[in-house]
């Protein structure tokens, strides 16, 4: 009788699941480092549609690995570090934002039972490893020696905290009316249909109760969707990396490997942003008809999903001009802050009138 491959091996349960974990986070990091790829590209070619060019199309066929020849400039490149640099500072600042980016992948679930860690504390999670992602541009900022970078960073610290506060509070928000921080929880009490997701309640009506809460959502997701946009820096709140005034901001010192792990963590935030916009109002790995409970079918809705919004990112990019920073701050701090405090009374009221209903 032939034996089991881990019997054989003499591997216990406890190796089998090392294992089986090994290989998720491998497969999530491939996943991802082959999203960002061509998610750039896809970037750069609705930027170029949308100006009626043509973008990125000599480096093979349609232009499709322009993102590994960049990779390989980048790679092959002189690390230069300025004289006055602080370089251990330098050098770990990159880094620092390059892991925390990736680590914060880990509670993201793209499919059911498809997680690396499944905790009931996930949101929690995702809050601390977003509030240490600013420290990375601050030590690039300083650690550069020069008023510019400086600049920049302070830009992006104030930017970045300020627009942390509204998406804490649309996520309250959903927590309220979902009672569970497990991010697969969330997404579990949106299946059933397109009428179930948080986007699209405003036409539930199996719950007729539920429709007063559509115009409170529409208005948290699109909340979010800004916000979102100025937590990634993108534009128009690209300010802590404005050209025009700063020369690319905190960036401006780098080149080299370490420009590219910043790409990569800043980038890697903006996919993870499309992952919890997802995962809040669009149903997660659901599909828009019914509920999904096969793993891969679930991978690939939740990445078709992913795409579309960034889609909506990159369409922002190519036709909304860039803020003043007082009209960021003032969005942020006199707009987005109120109203989405009384979002959360407007939910939280709901729930006590009606309850948390089939959820």
């Amino acid at each position: 009788m032939a034996q089991d491959p881990i019997t054989w091996l003499g591997w216990t349960a406890d190796a089998e699941t090392t294992l089986i974990k090994g290989g998720l986070i491998a497969g999530f990091m491939v996943v991802l480092l082959l999203t960002l790829a061509f998610i750039l590209l896809f970037d750069r070619k609705v930027w170029a549609a949308v100006q009626i060019r043509k973008g990125p199309n000599v480096v093979g066929p349609f232009g499709l690995l322009q993102s590994f020849a960049d990779f390989l400039k980048f790679v092959v490149k002189e690390i230069v570090i300025p004289a006055g640099a602080n370089k251990t500072v330098f050098i770990l600042a990159p880094l620092i934002t390059f892991v925390l980016a990736f680590v914060a992948w880990a509670v993201v679930p793209a499919g059911p039972d498809v997680v690396i860690a499944d905790l009931n504390v996930g949101i929690l999670y995702l809050f601390a490893i977003s509030s240490l992602g600013v420290y990375g541009i601050i030590m690039g900022g300083w650690a550069s020696n020069s008023k510019y970078p400086f600049l920049g960073s302070l830009r992006s610290a104030a930017q970045m905290v300020s627009y942390e506060v509204s998406i804490g509070l649309v996520i309250i928000s959903v927590l309220l009316l979902v009672g569970s921080f497990n991010l697969s929880d969330i997404v579990g009490a949106q299946a059933g249909g397109l009428w179930r997701w948080h986007l699209f309640q405003i036409v539930n009506f199996a719950e007729p109760s539920r429709i007063l809460l559509g115009p409170a959502l529409l208005i948290l997701a699109g909340i979010f969707f800004i916000s979102a946009l100025a937590e990634t820096n993108r534009p128009p709140f690209d300010l802590p990396e404005a050209e025009s005034e700063l020369v690319a901001g905190y960036q401006v010192e780098y080149s080299s490997t370490p420009y590219l792990l910043f790409m990569i963590g800043e980038y890697l935030n903006i996919v993870l942003m499309c992952a919890m916009i997802t995962i809040l109002f669009l149903g997660g790995w659901h599909l828009p008809w019914a509920a999904v409970d096969q793993p891969w079918l679930g991978v690939i809705v939740f990445y078709v999903k992913i795409w579309a919004v960034f889609f909506l990112f990159a369409m922002v990019k190519a036709i909304v001009p860039r803020y003043r920073y007082d009209q960021l701050m003032r969005l942020g701090w006199k707009i987005f802050l109120p109203t989405s405090m009384a979002m959360i009374a407007i939910i939280g009221a709901y729930v006590v009138a009606f309850g948390r209903g089939s959820v």
